[in-house]
């Protein structure tokens, strides 16, 4: 831990999504690390899922719990988002708003310096500087997605006014880019939205309110999306790297059985042979495009490894048709279906493993990018997932696979074909080229620290 002449206090509190909640804590204990003293402020059940903080900084990093007030339509005890189906996130928001009075209460007897926050909780920077405390808005996705949304000023003046808008690239984007929704992602995003304050108001009065906005991202990445912003925000926009998870620390430990029956399939395999399917805790798809999904990995020839999360995935049910009959026994030898939890940074890390077929989770894209491994491209229908895939697909570390724009269907044949593409024709080979390079810049910890470093400084001298 670093001496520093100016120690702050600062408090952290994220939305209520486990893909939030981790990257902030990679922030609260980097920030820890130089001698700051860092309030973590979630609910109970969403503080007890972190792990501990390392020895030597457990006193500066102090966890405070906030109570969810039970509302209707919330489930009761449902506390995050990987608990919900999607159709009942937006009570999850209404219950996230109505912590205002417990956290502002929190803040008026605290001498806080900063709040690090998230974009879902419009009202904290306006409490915060009331209570002259300044606040940094902390953006967990890429800087293009942030810069396709625009200035403030547009989306609370009535952008988009259709769902159609948000299915063209923006007049403010001001360099060569294809990053834009289809329309059936913008349709099924809906059903998450809060009516009563949509997703883009609360999104713009954070931007709006906010000292400082902080990206997960590097300047290697998104220069031109980095600069776009601080000319639409007119305020400090900093790149803060990728926080790519620590190996050693999630490495998956030898005796696990998890692990060990995982591990041993994979050994059997070759080097960059196996496509690893992984769709996240919180992508929902119905039973028809799990099918066709299973019948592209079938169709593909390729071994693979398919982990389906315990969640309900399809229709809100998982149920044993969530795979096509008799796929597990055709497929048996080369493809294996792992229900429940996987160690999915392990599995990633394996030399076996050669690609990645991925929801575009921002977090799972960083894993898979730091170790090397290509992107076959199958975004999830909410928040910018798509946004997301375009840019990587832009980017040339990956291929989306085909969907309907209106209705986002998909078939077994673009699947894989799009499979066989990226791992075994010509083209992967340049999507491999790409992904090489970019290892190192998504897995390169001094990099990524050069950003941290200068959030530190900063924050420490705030005003610049």
């Amino acid at each position: 831990m670093e001496n520093q002449t100016k120690k702050l206090n600062i408090a952290v509190f994220p939305w209520l999504a486990y893909g939030h909640i981790m990257p902030f804590f990679q922030v609260s204990k980097f920030l820890a690390q130089k001698g700051h003293q860092i309030s973590f402020i979630s609910t109970p059940k969403n503080i007890n899922r972190l792990p501990k903080p390392p020895q030597n900084i457990s006193d500066l990093l102090t966890f405070v719990e906030l109570h969810l007030p039970q509302i209707d339509g919330l489930p009761e005890g449902a506390e995050s988002t990987s608990e919900l189906p999607i159709p009942k996130v937006p009570f999850l928001k209404k219950a996230y708003d109505q912590l205002a009075p417990s956290l502002t209460q929190l803040l008026e007897n605290s001498n806080f310096n900063w709040i690090v926050h998230d974009s879902l909780c419009h009202w904290v920077p306006r409490t915060a500087t009331q209570l002259g405390i300044n606040s940094a808005f902390f953006c967990i996705s890429t800087a293009t997605s942030l810069a396709f949304f625009g200035p403030p000023f547009e989306l609370l003046n009535g952008h988009p006014r259709r769902p159609e808008d948000l299915t063209v690239v923006p007049k403010w984007i001001d360099f060569p880019c294809d990053v834009k929704f289809k329309l059936h992602e913008v349709l099924s995003h809906q059903d998450c939205v809060d009516p009563d304050v949509s997703d883009f108001e609360r999104f713009a009065e954070t931007v709006q309110s906010c000292q400082l906005v902080v990206i997960r991202t590097s300047p290697e990445f998104e220069s031109n999306s980095l600069s776009l912003l601080r000319k639409l925000y007119g305020k400090p926009v900093l790149p803060v790297g990728f926080l790519p998870p620590s190996l050693q620390e999630n490495d998956p430990k030898l005796g696990d059985e998890t692990w060990e029956k995982l591990k041993q399939w994979l050994d059997k395999e070759e080097e960059n042979s196996v496509v690893y399917i992984a769709l996240g805790s919180e992508v929902t798809l119905t039973r028809d495009s799990m099918h066709e999904l299973a019948y592209g990995l079938e169709k593909s020839g390729l071994p693979f490894v398919w982990v389906l999360n315990n969640r309900p995935l399809v229709e809100e049910k998982l149920g044993e048709d969530i795979v096509p009959s008799g796929f597990e026994t055709r497929v048996s030898g080369r493809g294996l279906v792992w229900r429940g939890w996987a160690p999915q940074l392990g599995i990633l890390a394996h030399s076996a493993i050669g690609g990645f077929l991925t929801h575009c989770g921002w977090s799972s894209v960083i894993e898979a990018l730091g170790l090397g491994k290509r992107l076959i491209l199958l975004s999830g229908a909410n928040a910018d997932l798509g946004l997301i895939a375009r840019l990587l697909h832009g980017k040339g570390v990956g291929l989306e696979i085909p969907r309907d724009d209106k209705t986002g269907s998909f078939t077994s044949e673009s699947v894989s074909e799009l499979i066989r593409r990226v791992m075994v024709d010509k083209e992967g080979e340049s999507v491999g080229e790409t992904v090489k390079s970019m290892k190192e810049i998504f897995g390169n910890v001094e990099l990524n620290n050069e950003c941290l470093n200068e959030l530190n400084r900063y924050l420490e001298n705030w005003p610049v």
